[in-house]
């Protein structure tokens, strides 16, 4: 299970701590759940998720200002009895008195920003999905190309690299090399970045790392894409079968997520970064609903059955 400290997420928000401010580099989320706890203010405390930060906003503190100040203690006191991460503020509300003493009784931070409240509470399920989300590293590169995330994997020296680099030269983006941090986070999505130390550097053999952003500018990299296709470089094996129609489709697991995936053999005189040039464009066809071996296909049989037909 990965987690994210209320420091970083103060820090990524810029957020103002109101209360506990010791507690803040101690406080671990581990749940992208966020709520908004109407029902539980009012006093119904079944069903209440304590891993979960806790947003309020205009409607819950207009009810809190409606209540007498024992009566507002009273709720209070008992919401923070049960335990949570902490409290977030909204729309730069004022902070009751009550809940000032209820968050130092319980050392419960309690935390404000100016944003809406639904706004807030987007951007922050968007920032925890993607921190708290299940991971894994590849030993490959990703690239952008065509605006489509392309994971490229091999076994080292077949020219991933390479590939990435003349990739580069023609216009497109590196995101990764050598080590792709892959993160699921969506049932349908995949993203991949690569590790702080070494982002925007690229290691060819023979010369050795190289420094993608200084060499061809910020334009010539990113920090984070979508993984839309894999492609599986290995040495060329005269004795192996390789597709040649493309109307079998298949695909790669990556945390559970099915990717599609092609196949590349590599041997002298390939230009590789033509071919994931073409298999980036032929991808986005087939997501627009146009596959061309499909396509290719049916004219064949429709011309077999016309000439059937005629004979």
């Amino acid at each position: 299970m990965f987690s994210v400290t209320l420091k970083q997420i103060i820090d990524e928000f810029q957020l103002e701590c109101m209360t506990c401010k010791n507690r803040i580099d101690e406080v671990a989320i581990t749940s992208a759940d966020v709520n908004r706890p109407g029902l539980q203010l009012a006093g119904y405390l079944e069903y209440f998720g304590t891993d979960r930060i806790q947003i309020i906003g205009k409607v819950e503190t207009t009810y809190l200002a409606s209540l007498s100040s024992e009566e507002r203690y009273s709720k209070l006191d008992d919401f923070f009895r049960c335990g949570f991460p902490c409290m977030v503020v909204a729309r730069n509300l004022e902070i009751f008195k009550e809940l000032t003493d209820v968050s130092e009784k319980y050392e419960i931070p309690v935390l404000r920003t100016d944003d809406i409240t639904s706004a807030f509470l987007s951007a922050l399920i968007r920032y925890l999905n993607l921190q708290l989300a299940p991971r894994i590293t590849k030993h490959g590169v990703l690239v952008e190309v065509y605006g489509e995330g392309i994971l490229i994997l091999g076994e080292s020296g077949v020219g991933k690299s390479e590939s990435a680099l003349e990739l580069v030269k023609r216009g497109h983006r590196l995101v990764a090399d050598d080590a792709v941090e892959i993160r699921r986070v969506s049932e349908k999505t995949l993203v991949g970045t690569s590790p702080d130390i070494i982002r925007h550097f690229i290691e060819i053999r023979g010369i050795g790392f190289l420094d993608v952003k200084s060499l061809y500018g910020v334009g010539a990299v990113k920090v984070m894409e979508n993984i839309n296709l894999v492609i599986h470089l290995e040495l060329w094996d005269e004795k192996k079968q390789y597709e040649r129609l493309g109307i079998v489709d298949e695909y790669t697991d990556i945390l559970g997520i099915m990717v599609p995936s092609l196949n590349i053999p590599v041997r002298p005189g390939r230009n590789l970064a033509i071919i994931v040039e073409v298999a980036a464009m032929n991808n986005r066809q087939k997501k627009m609903g146009y596959n061309a071996a499909k396509a290719l296909s049916e004219r064949v049989f429709g011309e077999i059955n016309k000439n059937t037909e005629q004979e």
